[in-house]
């Protein structure tokens, strides 16, 4: 007798190599269209489109028309962490790929997950707010602290106006490549949207990289009192 959610459905629709590949091109909280998509997999709009219907009647992806044009993204910031925590089982226990590519390490440095900040320098972020107290971890619960409240407001983050959206405020998700946590949540993407407008990073088009300039790097590192 089967108790509990279907796991399996789900393991299922993602296993498949075309569908998970289309999924991560949808992990940094793009919206595509099936040709994009199609490309991103390396099959025909025909077999794309097949796939993106059994993943939109499994909620997994949705879709948006606009105009000619139909888009798809991720089904809600919990399945972005859900690919990003199959990664890091991915990166640590199955066999790994054989060409990597020069993208890999900038992946691995700065990326976007879903709508936050990823990589070496995500889990720093988050290392580095706990460890100036602005963030109080309990048991896997993160909560902004007192202090924390007047640092983020001063950084043009209104944290009583992230609070009314349905979504946690704050919630940790498990890195891939660094195999511990950085932030999530509303917060988590506040802080990215804010050093962007800051001017201190930037998305590299048609990937998930972040790349920050050096001077941007070094402001956000003393800004966020980096230990070092």
């Amino acid at each position: 007798m089967k108790h509990g959610p279907d796991i399996a459905r789900i393991a299922i629709l993602i296993g498949d190599p075309a569908r998970a590949n289309i999924m991560t091109a949808l992990a940094d909280g793009v919206a595509l269209t099936a040709s994009e998509l199609a490309a991103e997999a390396g099959v025909t709009k025909q077999t794309a489109s097949a796939h993106l219907a059994k993943l939109l009647d499994a909620r997994l992806i949705e879709v948006e028309a606009q105009g000619r044009h139909r888009y798809f993204r991720l089904n809600g910031e919990d399945v972005g962490e859900l690919l990003e925590s199959l990664m890091g089982v991915a990166a640590v226990r199955a066999a790994p790929r054989v060409r990597t590519g020069p993208k890999e390490p900038a992946l691995r440095y700065a990326r976007v997950c879903y709508n936050h900040l990823a990589g070496e320098l995500g889990v720093g972020l988050f290392d580095a707010m706990r460890a100036n107290r602005w963030l109080a971890l309990d048991e896997g619960d993160v909560a902004v602290t007192k202090t924390g409240r007047t640092f983020y407001e001063g950084f043009g983050i209104e944290i009583d106006e992230l609070n009314t959206q349905r979504r946690p405020l704050c919630r940790t998700c498990l890195d891939w490549s660094v195999r511990r946590s950085h932030l999530a949540g509303a917060l988590g993407q506040a802080l990215l949207d804010r050093i962007f407008e800051r001017g201190w990073a930037k998305r590299v088009k048609g990937t998930r990289i972040v790349e920050f300039s050096r001077s941007g790097e070094r402001a956000f590192k003393t800004h966020f009192a980096f230990p070092g």
